[in-house]
């Protein structure tokens, strides 16, 4: 039984996978963007600190991207 916001309707054989592929592939790059937004705003935080302030954090300047992506690496 369909409720007044939701209707049900048939798409034809392989329609359905290709939406729904779709909309995955959508996802995942929206996913994606979201990840490295985040990260580039880690790394010019970090490269926006003294080197005194990022050595009291045991990097250096040269550490930001490992550590920025270190789960990536590690």
């Amino acid at each position: 039984m369909a409720t007044p916001f939701m209707t049900m309707k048939s798409v034809p054989g392989g329609m359905s996978e290709r939406l729904d592929l779709f909309f995955a592939g959508l996802g995942q790059g929206f996913n994606a963007y979201t990840l490295r937004r985040a990260r580039m705003r880690e790394i010019q935080n970090l490269n926006a600190c003294s080197d005194a302030q990022l050595a009291r954090m045991g990097l250096t300047r040269e550490d930001i991207p490992g550590y920025v992506f270190r789960d990536l690496f590690n």
